[in-house]
């Protein structure tokens, strides 16, 4: 094959993938002869089912070749049926499979990717793909366990954001409608008293109250887009898909102070509580916390001289409130929210103060825990981001002592 000006690192190899790989595409499986157990049935993104057969054993590179999934490289880690919207890889002689599979995900997409409209993946594009790779299967072994390594760390670290994100859901459901009492217990009508409310059952320390008599309600508004000196300004401007159970700390947009005066927005002040009063998906009945002074489109609304309630519990309340303030919209071809409906709006609230803290207290203890874990998850997926580069070019080589040092940094 002809060299080209990539510099081939000694004791490496450059290949078409066809020199390295048998291609060979699933078989077809009506969903009707489906199961509900045997062996997994592997589609264009992973298990879609079971099947009593199987057509490939397990370890076998699957690279989706059908729909928008096109691209994607799996793997199947048993025995499995394999459907003709995968493409099987079959080694031509020994390797490490564990390595080949991190260096088929290298391979840009838009080299095996062709259609628009639908888009697929044929043999004949990966054919005239080439890859390099070390020729020692030991060097092989040894990038493979620092980037398997990796992975292990990233998913744990996953398993534990999912964790504390169920704990924190579990709170909310107990501490927004049960709460806790001064002892540090969450009350229960065996344990505690309570009494029939407009919103049922609620603690006798609690009051049902408008959202109207705990805040007032101000919407943004939009500069002119016609004039260009209301924009690329200094003073951040939130749009409703900024607007994500999120500390707002900048802006996509910025508007000037000439746009400012000259329009109907608001600048918000550092603290204010955002909703997302309409949008497209899930975004309708979103909250966040603004981190800056901030100013806002129309479609937002900000909770402002907040009376009875902290920012916080408020926070807490309306993020769990969440689907029911969705069904608060109104009937129109397009559902919004508006300040008027959220004003009539009852909220159980601790009348006292320092219930309400004690609640924020706990919920700021398990958001720490999920923001460390999500600096660690995002610091390894970078981690794993530079290993893929150096180590799957040859850029970096792996001796023992750096097998070893990058293993203790994976999990770290």
């Amino acid at each position: 094959m002809e060299e080209n000006q990539i510099q081939i690192p000694e004791g490496w190899a450059k290949l078409y993938l066809n020199e390295i790989f048998e291609f060979k595409y699933g078989a077809n499986l009506p969903t009707i002869d489906f199961s509900t157990d045997g062996f997994p049935v592997y589609g264009a993104n992973g298990i879609i089912g079971f099947h009593s057969k199987f057509n490939y054993i397990n370890s076998e590179i699957l690279i989706s070749c059908r729909g928008e999934n096109s691209g994607v490289i799996n793997v199947s880690k048993e025995k499995a049926f394999i459907t003709n919207n995968s493409i099987v890889c079959k080694y031509k002689f020994e390797v490490d499979k564990v390595f080949f599979y991190y260096n088929l995900k290298t391979i840009d997409r838009l080299k095996m990717v062709s259609g628009s409209a639908q888009p697929q993946v044929v043999i004949k594009d990966l054919n005239k793909i080439d890859i390099v790779f070390p020729k020692s299967i030991a060097e092989q072994q040894n990038i493979a366990t620092i980037l398997s390594k990796t992975d292990q760390a990233i998913a744990h670290t996953e398993a534990l954001i999912a964790k504390y994100t169920r704990i924190k859901t579990g709170l909310m459901q107990d501490l927004l409608t049960k709460g806790i009492d001064e002892n540090g217990n969450i009350r229960t009508e065996q344990t505690h008293e309570f009494k029939d409310s407009p919103l049922g059952r609620i603690p006798k320390e609690w009051e049902c109250i408008l959202i109207d008599d705990l805040a007032n309600l101000k919407s943004g508004g939009t500069p002119s887009r016609q004039n260009s000196s209301f924009w690329n300004g200094d003073i951040p401007w939130v749009k409703t898909g900024e607007v994500n159970y999120n500390l707002i700390k900048e802006t996509e947009e910025y508007i000037t102070e000439k746009g400012l005066k000259m329009s109907s927005t608001v600048l918000f002040p550092k603290g204010t509580i955002l909703m997302a009063l309409y949008g497209q998906g899930k975004t309708r009945g979103r909250v966040s916390t603004l981190d800056i002074d901030a100013t806002t489109n129309q479609a937002c609304v900000g909770f402002l001289n907040l009376k009875k309630v902290t920012t916080n519990f408020l926070y807490f309340t309306l993020t769990h409130e969440y689907e029911k303030l969705r069904d608060l919209s109104n009937d129109g071809a397009q559902k919004n929210l508006s300040s008027g409906l959220l004003k009539k709006y009852f909220l159980k609230i601790p009348s006292d103060i320092k219930e309400q803290e004690r609640i924020d207290e706990l919920f700021a203890r398990i958001d720490n825990s999920i923001i460390k874990e999500q600096y660690s998850l995002s610091k390894l997926q970078s981690i794993k981001t530079g290993l893929m580069q150096d180590l799957l070019s040859g850029k970096v080589r792996v001796n023992n002592l750096k097998l070893k040092e990058a293993n203790e940094t994976a999990l770290a």
